[in-house]
């Protein structure tokens, strides 16, 4: 299903200021079609199979961890951690690189990266692919982290979440998980980090295993610390103007992949995105939820990734 396991080529660490390093790798082909892989989160970082969604013999593949997440340092930091910031990081690299024009793959929150890099530096993107759609509205972001929308179909779960901060807590849980999450304290921050991570592994996949594995405390905390930080405070997310319109996608070729039963970015905004975005395919994935691991949903990616080689293909 995926493509087998692969080394990169090439690796360094991006000064991007404000006391940032961003990690980055090149895997594939060196000489063929570059394209960037956007991880999710915020704050979730890139792993071995990341890779392994690319065919190596036609993809030049740029991975990198965003701030503070990953090989990126300072680890689980918030400052200077917001979507501008990101979309410069993501030019600093591609100049870097020396890539004139790229495509862009992205899932969940790397979604939002895609769409809002697209929208600022539209001449340098070739294609899209994008997998489980967030576009940072605010009914987007309530759905998952207020009681109005998954809590409804993950009581339990929910329950475990809403009050695993304890009487303190207010109503408004992304604001309280927000404030634990900078508490001087590393063990309160921990404890938010590993209740904010057992939530989400909760409602991500439509084959998620009833006994998991502990989740790794130091990806939980970059993962929570920095979703929480951007998601209650970046000055782009709910902004008018921000990816919507999707004007400036006409004309781009693009294929969005959409897990049917995705709790987390539910696919009405998939849908939308598809109908406002001529000449987009959108591909239903039917026993699917959020979770690239999902089997249907990979199996999707790596076939949607594989047909866009044919889309964008140059000799090699």
């Amino acid at each position: 299903m995926l493509y087998p396991e692969i080394q990169p080529y090439a690796s360094g660490q991006l000064d991007v200021g404000q006391g940032h390093t961003v990690y980055w790798e090149q895997c594939g082909n060196p000489a063929g079609q570059p394209v960037v892989f956007l991880h999710g989160g915020p704050g979730g970082g890139c792993s071995e199979k990341s890779r392994r969604l690319f065919d190596p013999r036609h993809y030049r593949v740029v991975l990198f961890d965003q701030r503070g997440c990953g090989r990126s340092t300072p680890h689980a930091s918030t400052r200077d951690n917001d979507c501008a910031h990101l979309l410069q990081d993501m030019e600093r690299l591609r100049e870097l690189l020396q890539i004139e024009r790229w495509m862009i793959y992205g899932g969940s929150w790397g979604c939002t990266l895609a769409l809002a890099y697209t929208q600022l530096h539209r001449e340098r993107v070739q294609a899209l692919v994008l997998r489980g759609v967030f576009t940072g509205q605010p009914h987007e972001v309530d759905w998952l982290y207020r009681s109005g929308g998954a809590a409804k179909l993950f009581p339990e779960p929910w329950q475990a979440f809403a009050t695993a901060l304890g009487p303190l807590a207010t109503d408004d849980l992304l604001q309280a998980y927000a404030l634990r999450l900078e508490n001087e304290d590393p063990a309160c921050q921990q404890a938010a980090a590993m209740a904010w991570c057992q939530w989400e592994h909760a409602v991500i996949s439509l084959h998620a295993d009833p006994n998991p594995a502990p989740p790794d405390p130091r990806h939980c905390l970059a993962m929570a610390r920095i979703s929480a930080h951007i998601l209650r405070n970046d000055p782009c997310l709910g902004k008018s103007g921000f990816i919507w319109p999707v004007d400036y996608l006409h004309g781009i070729p693009g294929i969005i992949v959409q897990g049917r039963f995705d709790m987390v970015t539910p696919a009405h905004t998939a849908w939308r995105l598809h109908r406002d975005w001529p000449g987009s395919e959108l591909r239903m994935v039917h026993e699917a939820g959020h979770a690239s691991s999902d089997p249907a949903l990979q199996q999707a990616l790596v076939g949607a990734l594989d047909d866009m080689v044919l889309m964008t293909r140059r000799p090699v």
